[in-house]
């Protein structure tokens, strides 16, 4: 039977239909609670049962742990009402709301190997389609046995005449496709766009981006966007990857910071003495905390492996000052097993 869920702080209530979760009845209500993987693996979505008992569903425990369920916390992209509900979470601004989530086919236009296990697609959409998003938002991609894969978009929402996305080798089966057998005019199909990791255009506060990984695309989205509305605020680019070659668009990251329109600091952590690199070594958030000793005025966009997100957000909360709400991520987690 259906239930009733409350949002404590706004009053906002929605209607959650046998077998829905929480997220999906709010999002189909009009109603962004902040939200990032939807399969119960990143943590984003979670929040505290105030009143009423759920199904917790499927979840991995980084997500949250056994402590954090006991102290009445549940993942809402996996809870599922058992009774009606009074909430306490995060709810998204006005910014995000309207923008339709659309399923679409798109034709593969280019594919380009950056790095030896990161290729670039260009997709395009029907003559007749756009696809309203914004900057740090990610599409799924569809598979024919409906399973699915996530991939933020590397363009900016102005930048539209092809969807970008940058896609590292993990050695699974799509990854088999897209690097060994997926060519120029092929069509995937793709739905989106999801997630709330975007910038926050309201705020003045200076801006550190860290990126791990490919976890540079959503954060070069966000870049472009910003240089394009012409946002005054500083901002600072943290590239973290393992070797030269990993930096794959390296030249366009050191254009922005010659040009002066950001700083930018690429960190690596394993680089071999081959590579003749002598830059900043190590790993990319304690590159943060050596160039930021007090946080408390900024904002923090993170994005990349799940342990680089996690040790950010720890580190820069306890031991910098930045404070809990002005810390967004977008974690690159796998699927939780069924």
């Amino acid at each position: 039977m259906p239930h009733r869920v409350t949002i404590q702080s706004s009053g906002h209530a929605f209607t959650v239909n046998e077998g829905e979760t929480v997220l999906a009845a709010a999002l189909r209500e009009g109603i962004v609670i902040a939200y990032g993987c939807r399969h119960g693996s990143c943590g984003t979505c979670k929040g505290r049962l105030v009143e009423g008992t759920v199904d917790y569903g499927t979840y991995q425990e980084q997500a949250m742990t056994e402590a954090e369920r006991q102290a009445g916390m549940a993942l809402f992209c996996q809870a599922k009402p058992q009774s009606d509900l009074l909430i306490q979470c995060r709810e998204i601004g006005t910014a995000i709301k309207g923008i339709q989530i659309k399923m679409m086919p798109a034709r593969v236009m280019t594919l380009e190997r950056a790095a030896p296990d990161v290729m670039l697609l260009e997709l395009k959409l029907p003559a007749n389609e756009k696809l309203r998003f914004l900057a740090g938002q990610y599409v799924d991609v569809v598979l024919r046995n409906g399973t699915r894969r996530s991939f933020s978009m590397a363009n900016a929402p102005h930048d539209d005449a092809f969807l970008q996305l940058h896609l590292r080798n993990y050695g699974g089966e799509f990854s088999r496709y897209v690097f060994e057998t997926l060519k120029e005019k092929d069509i995937l199909r793709i739905e989106g766009p999801f997630g709330t990791f975007f910038l926050r255009e309201e705020s003045t506060k200076p801006v550190v981006l860290v990126a791990s990984g490919t976890g540079f695309a959503p954060i070069k989205a966000m870049i472009e966007h910003a240089l394009h509305m012409g946002a005054a605020r500083p901002m600072t680019l943290y590239w973290g990857c393992r070797v030269r070659a990993d930096l794959y668009l390296h030249r366009l990251a050191q254009r922005w910071h010659d040009e002066g329109r950001l700083r930018y600091e690429p960190v690596l952590s394993d680089a071999p003495d081959t590579d003749g690199w002598t830059g900043r070594a190590g790993l990319v958030h304690r590159a943060v905390m050596e160039d930021f000793p007090d946080l408390s005025g900024h904002q923090v966009y993170a994005c990349g492996a799940p342990v680089m997100v996690e040790a950010a957000h720890r580190e820069f909360t306890t031991m910098r000052g930045l404070p809990e709400d002005e810390f967004y991520s977008d974690s690159f987690t796998p699927y939780a097993p069924t």
